[in-house]
């Protein structure tokens, strides 16, 4: 039945027949044939379908709730058997939100130095984005914010505080370390002043920089937005634009660059940035192992 259950949850997830079985590697008469089956076992219709998918019927959206579970009981198993054989091995997909990509390169960069067996894809997407992925199993680990947005039952590890930085173009207003604070910070109003180009606002950074924002009192158009933090600062870079970035991600992806990053000044702590995973009991060999160097690394870096 598990490979009709992946089927099933391919389906439910691409919502087509053709792109569910081309993320199967299968055809599309295997993967309707494979649906059928799996009906006549359950002895329900799973399926709307006509001449294309309609969707799932009722008995459809509870069995997708029992197929994640069995399906994800069924992968922490081989995972635990192969952990006995192999010791920590495999393949983990973390999902992580733009902002941490730093970390998130640093975090599985060190994991596979230490693990040369385990395998990583790391996907960039918006945290509302990857609590769905971990829920329909896409993802195995998300790395995002922790305490803005409702995260349901998960298991979380703390790596950092976000602190900000404006990234301007040398020669511009705040490049001048003279308008700077003796700490050489400038104030969320004055960043304000520049014209910025932000990400946009499905992001849950860019909710986060608003509200920053409206506390100083400030209330600055983003003329330009984009989803990629590469693109924000390739626009600082190109002159007349200044951008808000984590602290982090600021300082690297300026680096080399004719630009400058100024800290902004904030009283209050950042929000808090780590690993999401699945609550589970037990965890896998490979998860507990990453949420553990997880919390190593925070301790360092404090």
């Amino acid at each position: 039945m598990l490979p009709k259950l992946d089927m099933f949850l391919a389906l439910a997830k691409h919502r087509h027949f053709g792109r569910a079985a081309e993320s199967l590697g299968i055809t599309q008469p295997t993967l309707s044939a494979g649906i059928k089956q799996l009906e006549a076992e359950l002895g329900v219709k799973l399926v709307s379908r006509g001449a294309r998918f309609g969707g799932l019927t009722p008995e459809g959206q509870r069995a997708l709730v029992w197929a994640r579970q069995i399906v994800g009981d069924a992968r922490r198993l081989k995972d635990e058997m192969r952990f006995s054989r192999e010791g920590l091995s495999g393949h983990l997909t973390l999902a992580t939100i733009p902002t941490a990509l730093t970390w998130a390169s640093r975090l599985t960069a060190r994991f596979a130095a230490d693990h040369p067996n385990v395998r990583f894809t790391v996907l960039s997407r918006a945290s509302s984005e990857i609590l769905d992925m971990l829920e329909s199993l896409e993802a195995d680990v998300g790395l995002s914010y922790l305490d803005n947005e409702p995260l349901g039952r998960v298991a979380t590890e703390a790596l950092y505080r976000e602190t900000y930085a404006l990234v301007c173009r040398e020669g511009s207003r705040y490049a001048d370390p003279g308008l700077a604070t003796t700490k050489g910070t400038i104030s969320w109003a004055q960043a304000a002043e520049e014209e910025l180009c932000l990400l946009t606002p499905d992001m849950q950074n860019r909710r986060i920089i608003n509200r920053a924002f409206m506390e100083a009192g400030v209330s600055p158009p983003a003329r330009m937005e984009s989803n990629s933090t590469v693109v924000l600062v390739s626009l600082v870079e190109q002159g007349g634009w200044a951008t808000i970035l984590p602290s982090d991600m600021a300082e690297a992806l300026a680096r080399g660059r004719p630009l400058v990053v100024r800290p902004i000044d904030n009283p209050l702590p950042g929000p808090s940035v780590g690993l999401v995973a699945p609550h589970q009991e037990p965890q896998t060999p490979v998860i507990a192992a990453l949420m553990e160097a997880a919390r190593a690394l925070a301790g360092q870096d404090r």
